[in-house]
């Protein structure tokens, strides 16, 4: 069976590497165009374009700008897919393209659907405080993470899980079920279940002012936006040093129902407090709260 891969982040570069490592027969890749990345401008290599090129040179790696621009169907249409394979590409897919592989055109999401369609499931679901997250693969239909559903796999979200510690997480479950999936294909097309419409939510893309912490918040919904946006963007917030405001990024923190750190920083946030574990002040490496201040002895936090 012959499949193209379509994906652009770290996510979707893991998934694709164990795919190649497990024989499935992948005769394209297509990610995004890199992007100028740092002071230089200098254009970056997506993730998924660089483990399609280090691991088989021989197969041909696209970035169009816009995959679904009809001058880029005639390069799609050579290939005579069976399936169509979509992880974290970054754009909608349009329905002649959907409409093109022999079988069909699959999705892995980060959430279990219908909740969390879009572009942030992962951070979405930390924010909210969920107890649990997964994976689900669907057949891909022209809106937004709304095909029918072929296979979830529950994961639990602990207290603690940051962003990234949920991500690695999914990526595990998902590129095995996925592979699992496509094998199942190869048999016969897997049986498939509409989603439930009422019980849809959305899981927009994070942007950085989403970020700004109000102190007067529960301390747990703190905690929930730290660890969700945790290395990026960053959840921050407004200090002043010396009488200059500056950004305080915070990284790390623990609700105060458990013992604090001598010497870290504790911040009242709405019926409890927050210990900051761990901190980067604007113009500064990150630390911990503690070695932050044995430099300073103004900080003030403006409160919101």
């Amino acid at each position: 069976m012959k499949v193209v891969f379509f994906g652009t982040p770290e996510f979707a570069a893991s998934v694709l590497q164990f795919l190649f490592e497990n024989g499935v027969n992948i005769v394209a890749v297509i990610s995004k165009p890199d992007r100028p990345k740092g002071r230089s401008g200098t254009p970056v290599p997506t993730p998924v374009k660089k483990i399609g090129e280090m691991i088989n040179p021989k197969i041909p790696v696209f970035q169009p700008e816009l995959v679904s621009d009809p001058a880029f169907a005639d390069v799609l249409a050579a290939f005579k897919a069976d399936l169509f394979v979509i992880v974290a590409y970054g754009e909608i897919i349009k329905q002649h393209l959907l409409d093109m592989p022999k079988i069909g055109c699959i999705n892995l999401h980060a959430s279990l659907l219908p909740k969390y369609r879009g572009a942030a499931p992962i951070q979405k679901a930390i924010i909210e405080g969920e107890k649990e997250s997964g994976i689900t693969i669907m057949h891909m239909v022209k809106k937004m993470d709304a095909g029918d559903i072929i296979s979830q796999v529950k994961v639990d979200i602990t207290p603690e899980m940051s962003f990234e510690d949920l991500e690695a997480k999914l990526c595990v479950v998902g590129e095995e079920e996925l592979l699992r999936v496509i094998r199942e294909f190869e048999v016969a097309v897997p049986k498939r279940i509409p989603q439930d419409q009422s019980q849809v939510t959305f899981a927009p893309k994070i942007e950085l002012e989403d970020c700004e912490i109000k102190w007067s918040l529960p301390a747990q919904r703190i905690h929930d936006l730290v660890r969700a946006v945790n290395p990026h963007p960053g959840a921050w917030c407004y200090v002043t040093v010396r009488g200059e405001s500056k950004r305080l990024k915070i990284f790390k923190t623990r609700i105060g129902d458990t013992p604090f750190q001598k010497g870290n920083l504790i911040v009242p946030a709405g019926d409890k407090s927050l210990e900051l574990l761990e901190v980067q002040l604007e113009g500064k490496k990150r630390m911990s709260s503690g070695e932050l201040m044995r430099g300073i002895t103004d900080l003030l936090f403006l409160s919101q």
